[in-house]
């Protein structure tokens, strides 16, 4: 039995009564004794088809609609509201002894004028007041000091993270975090962490050990104090892919979205939304080389063209080496003759030195 049907039957009851007794009390003035059956029945049927329209559908479009603001906000709401009240009190003794007319409605549009505003300057407000909030109150201890710790705990507050999925389960995301580049809330939705766990329990042994593998990250990112990390419910209404709703969310947020997965990337980049892609971060801290550098390289396999062969360097870049076929399972000194930069990554074409 739903809510809404326990709601409806309230209200056909209510109505129902009111109804009979509006009925008998006009029976009683014009004798006429058909109406409170009828007044009854028309109660009833109008409690029975708006009551969930006055009671448990406002409540479930308000909640979606808290769902969706970020905590920050509504926490800055709700300050900016206890302080519009508490200045609307102040001044309501002396707005009362106005004139009669003016003395009894001034309160009340006191009240609303100074909730008004309360809300509005806090909500905009809300960074600098995250911020000061976290220096008096940061993470670690710290207020302000020479070190800088206040500027560093006001970025923590006021920067919110989307993770996705992908990342999650790539597993970087917690090294990366840890080293400090990420200052902010790392921010899970609830439809990812569901998702993760649908990948964990899947049959697939691979896609399993993935998921599980997604887990111990999320949980080694919570047990790390330098690490703010929020689980929220937060949803976008409406949508029903992952993808989509994180995209949504980063509009609705303003908050970048941090992924590996390529086509996230492109469709959050086409609506406006600003996506950290730690693909594109590896890429960027890898090693610099320049035509003629020399390099020591382990070669580790044979090229797709003849005399061919394949090495890597220590951060994972590809190095195809001219002449290399025969030093296969060696290491063997090379010289740089030509950097790519794909899609895929960087690659580095490179020749036997002769150099001794």
């Amino acid at each position: 039995m739903s809510v809404e049907f326990v709601f409806r039957i309230i209200g056909m009851v209510v109505l129902g009564i009111s109804g009979a007794y509006s009925g008998v009390v006009i029976t009683r003035m014009s004798g006429n004794t058909i109406t409170a059956p009828l007044l009854a029945l028309t109660g009833a049927l109008i409690g029975l088809i708006l009551t969930p329209y006055v009671t448990t559908r406002p409540m479930r479009k308000l909640r979606a609609l808290l769902g969706r603001i970020a905590a920050e906000t509504l926490f800055a709401g709700l300050v900016g509201l206890v302080s519009g009240l508490i200045i609307a009190a102040l001044l309501a003794f002396p707005l009362s002894a106005l004139p009669r007319l003016f003395g009894d409605i001034a309160p009340f549009f006191g009240v609303v004028l100074f909730s008004y505003l309360g809300v509005a300057v806090f909500v905009m407000r809300q960074g600098d007041i995250m911020g000061m909030l976290s220096a008096v109150f940061g993470r670690g201890g710290g207020g302000g000091g020479e070190d800088g710790s206040s500027e560093g705990n006001w970025s923590k507050m006021n920067r919110t993270i989307l993770l996705d999925t992908s990342v999650i389960i790539d597993g970087r995301i917690a090294d990366i975090a840890t080293t400090g580049f990420l200052p902010g809330t790392l921010l899970i939705p609830r439809f990812v962490l569901n998702e993760l766990q649908y990948v964990a329990d899947s049959p697939d042994g691979l896609r399993r050990q993935r998921g599980r593998r997604g887990m111990d990250v999320l949980a080694t990112l919570q047990k790390d104090p330098r690490v703010m990390v929020r689980i929220s419910d937060i949803d976008a209404e409406g949508v029903r892919e992952v993808d989509s709703k994180l995209v949504v969310l980063g509009k609705q947020l303003k908050c970048p979205v941090l992924t590996n997965d390529y086509n996230l990337n492109k469709v959050a980049e086409l609506q406006g939304v600003t996506v950290l892609n730690i693909n594109e971060l590896a890429n960027a801290v890898k090693s610099v080389v320049l035509p003629g550098e020399l390099m020591n390289i382990n070669i580790i396999q044979e090229g797709k063209e003849r005399d061919q062969g394949v090495g890597y360097m220590e951060d994972g870049t590809m190095v195809v080496v001219e002449n290399g076929r025969d030093e296969v399972g060696e290491y063997a000194d090379v010289s740089v003759t030509k950097v790519l930069q794909t899609a895929a990554g960087r690659m580095i074409f490179a020749r036997i030195s002769t150099i001794n």
